[in-house]
């Protein structure tokens, strides 16, 4: 059993790192429990994992949990150390956290030009802190900001130092994110206005810029004094408190509300370059825009090009920590429910048998008050490789619904024994719903050894097809690199929020372009001549797609957001052969250019050197070259889809 090596002595040697070193990096102190040891409390988990290192050479780290009926404290019942429990009183009192520690492992890590992102709670002078450190997704300046609530980062609202490197500067600052403006001055060492700070100045009158200001800055060629360092944030934690809310956050966060959106997509753009992965803006709004219209998405197209990786990347963006997104590969044997929402044990209904790759134990996180504020994402790879109406079937019902999954028939919830490190039990209620913090996301493949979905799927679901051209793959040659996750981690959870609010918003604008209605009724006509128009659920999401791109990207096109709808949702349920498929095409294609010009026909002649994207005569590009794709295909091989290889 995990800890059964662990003695005295390896604790012993645990407290003396902690003395010395301090809080390893990915733990923090503890919420509920404290151990006592020779009279000095210490947070259960680090404590365990240093004292499990000496016994068994197993790294350091955040691999299990603390807490009652644990094997951790388990352990420190086996070996008689006192386990305190903190009251709610305590807690909110706690005091004892060093911010200067914190403050020493930043501008260690901000020294090497290998700062990891790294998010994390604590408690000092009373307030519950938040404490975030990376090197930014705009300004690439090494910082650690710590959050007061209620105000989250994902408005710009929070206390920051900047490190400037080559000055062996630090500069204690607070306001709004300048990486919101347009006009930034981050690189605020070339300001004249500043600059005579600079020489052995420390304690300075606010200073503005942009929208923040500069509380103090320090010399890093002397040593930090602790004390000073602790009642510096102590007193921007009251200026924060008694100025900024009455100031600065009026005066600027209310007129930005509409900035926060694209923040969103430019600030996971970015950090994908960062991290190896380069995919185009106009992808990455689409994605968002997808789930923020509808919570199921559908990621096609070649394999190898980027479907999962950029679920994921979002997901790891995104959530606090990996308990909030879930990856299953689909197995080719699933014929029914139990592999994502599992199954009551036939020989003892009072057990319920979990499924092991963590699906239901997600949606249960999920479905809990305490975090309705944070997204989860269940990631389903090749999707398709059984039929989807068979193990899929509840979700779709319960999609649209809003009805609850029914999991077993006890009145009670069925307590499950989990047999791995991070969760003892699991207790799974009679029914559970799909809340609105859950978002869905399939890959496909298409091959032989792959199913087509069924127009029910299709017409649950916004679908984005992934391409790569001949310029992808250069860029890609000419500088190949390994995705490195890390950049991730973590390093968008201040925008969840964000992006909660804008997937629960469901408004849309009433006035929307007629344009948009125009090509809707023109495309529904040609599609009813085939049986694949669309109903009430297709055209009110279109809308709310049309309404999403718009919120996230307030600069894209009319045509752009029409271009994208009859792409995700109106050509994907197209399938057919030669005979039946290249009439159609003909006169779709005709809609996606400008009428009286000759650009409708001409594709169907030069489909191999048109140019969609810089063609003055084309309105959809992306639509253009999905449709004269299909018409080679069925030309070709006398059958054509919208899925591709």
């Amino acid at each position: 059993m995990l800890f059964d090596k662990v003695t005295i002595e390896n604790i012993k040697q645990a407290v003396n790192d902690i003395n010395k070193k301090g809080i390893p990096d990915g733990f923090s102190s503890s919420k509920y429990y404290d151990v006592k040891i020779n009279g000095v409390l210490y947070p259960p988990k680090p404590i365990m994992a240093i004292a499990n290192f000496y016994a068994t050479g197993r790294k350091v780290e955040n691999y299990f949990s603390g807490g009652t009926d644990t094997p951790c404290f388990k352990a420190y019942e086996r070996l008689g150390i006192e386990i305190v429990s903190k009251s709610e009183n305590d807690m909110e009192n706690q005091n004892d956290v060093n911010f200067y520690n914190v403050l020493l492992k930043f501008l260690q890590q901000a020294q090497t030009d290998n700062l990891k992102t790294k998010h994390f709670k604590m408690n000092f002078l009373g307030t519950t802190v938040k404490v975030s450190f990376g090197q930014g997704t705009v300004a690439r300046i090494p910082w650690i900001s710590f959050l007061i609530p209620p105000n989250k980062t994902s408005n710009g609202i929070y206390p920051v130092y900047l490190f400037y490197k080559e000055q062996n500067i630090l500069i204690l600052s607070y306001g709004i994110s300048e990486t919101k403006k347009p006009n930034r001055k981050w690189d605020i060492l070339n300001s004249e206005k500043i600059n005579p700070y600079f020489n052995r100045v420390y304690n300075i009158d606010p200073y503005k810029y942009g929208s923040s200001y500069i509380f103090k800055i320090y010399d890093l060629n002397e040593e930090l004094n602790e004390d000073e360092v602790n009642r510096d944030i102590k007193d921007i934690i009251n200026i924060y408190h008694e100025h900024m809310k009455t100031s600065i956050i009026n005066e600027d966060i209310d007129s930005n509300d509409s900035d926060s959106s694209m923040d969103l997509i430019n600030e996971f753009n970015e950090v994908c370059k960062y991290s190896g992965l380069t995919y185009p803006p106009q992808l990455i709004t689409r994605y968002i825009a997808s789930l923020s219209t509808k919570p199921f998405l559908l990621l096609s197209g070649l394999s190898g090009s980027g479907k999962t990786k950029l679920a994921q990347a979002y997901a790891k963006w995104i959530s606090e920590d990996d308990s909030q997104y879930c990856i299953v590969p689909v197995g080719a044997d699933w014929t029914n429910r139990e592999p994502i929402l599992g199954y009551v044990n036939a020989l003892d209904n009072k057990e319920y048998i979990l499924p092991e790759n963590g699906a239901l134990k997600l949606l249960i996180e999920a479905n809990k008050k305490e975090n309705s504020n944070k997204p989860y994402f269940l990631i389903l790879d090749e999707m398709n490789l059984s039929h989807v109406e068979r193990y899929f079937a509840d979700f779709l019902s319960v999609m649209e619904s809003k009805d609850q999954f029914k999991l077993h028939s006890s009145e009670k919830g069925l307590n499950v024994k989990i047999k791995d490190l991070f969760t003892s039990t699991v207790e799974v209620p009679s029914s559970i719903g799909w809340p609105k913090n859950l978002f869905i996301i399939g890959t496909v493949n298409i091959d032989e050894t792959t199913y087509m979905f069924s127009p029910k799927v299709l017409d649950r679901a916004n679908v984005i097809e992934f391409r790569v051209d001949k310029d992808d793959i250069k860029r890609f040659l000419e500088s190949p690199k390994e995705i490195d996750f890390d950049e991730l981690v973590a390093a968008g959870a201040s925008m969840a929020q964000s992006f909660l609010s804008i997937a629960n918003n469901k408004e849309i604008d009433t006035n929307l372009s007629e344009n948009l209605n125009d090509k809707l009724l023109e495309f529904f006509e040609e599609l009813q001549k085939t049986g694949t128009e669309f109903g009430y659920r297709s055209a009110f999401e279109i809308h709310r797609l049309y309404y999403q791109l718009g919120i996230l990207n307030g600069e894209m096109e009319d045509n752009e957001k029409i271009d994208i709808a009859i792409m995700q949702k109106l050509l994907p349920k197209l399938h057919g052969s030669r005979r039946k498929l290249c009439p159609i095409l003909e006169v779709l294609a005709s809609f996606c250019v400008t009428k009286n010009t000759d650009a409708s026909t001409s594709f169907l002649n030069n489909k191999e050197t048109l140019n969609f994207k810089d063609n003055s005569s084309v309105l959809y590009p992306l639509s253009l070259e999905k449709i004269t794709r299909m018409y080679k295909g069925a030309i070709d091989n006398g059958f054509a889809s919208y899925a591709e290889a």
